[in-house]
């Protein structure tokens, strides 16, 4: 619905948590945001961790600008959790392995933002 009201409107999707050890990539999702041509952040707001490049995007897609910085960072509240970065490059990795996989034919998932 918002996509057929707003064609031109800038989305940016977001996995959030990536700090939970046991966290799974699912095919599903990868594919989603393929098909819809969606660029994809993960974030943690429990340690800050990209909390800033969603909001980027959305701005330089905005303004038109793809040079565009922000001034300052935000002020961020001391992060509750600490990022396993070994972990979170394994998971990486399985973005990319799924990434790498041809898109299904089938429409099923594509409803969210149609």
């Amino acid at each position: 619905m918002l996509v057929r009201v707003c064609k031109s409107i800038p989305i940016v999707l977001c996995g959030n948590k990536i700090d939970v050890r046991n966290r799974q990539v699912k095919a599903r999702q990868v594919t989603f945001r393929r098909k819809k041509n969606l660029q994809y952040y993960e974030i943690s707001a429990k340690s800050n961790y990209n909390f800033e490049k969603p909001f980027l995007c959305l701005a330089r897609k905005l303004a038109g600008e793809d040079n565009l910085q922000f001034v300052e960072s935000p002020a961020f509240a001391p992060p509750e959790v600490e990022i396993d970065l070994a972990a979170h490059q394994l998971h990486e990795q399985e973005l990319l392995r799924a990434a790498a996989h041809p898109l299904p034919d089938d429409d099923d998932d594509l409803t969210a933002f149609s």
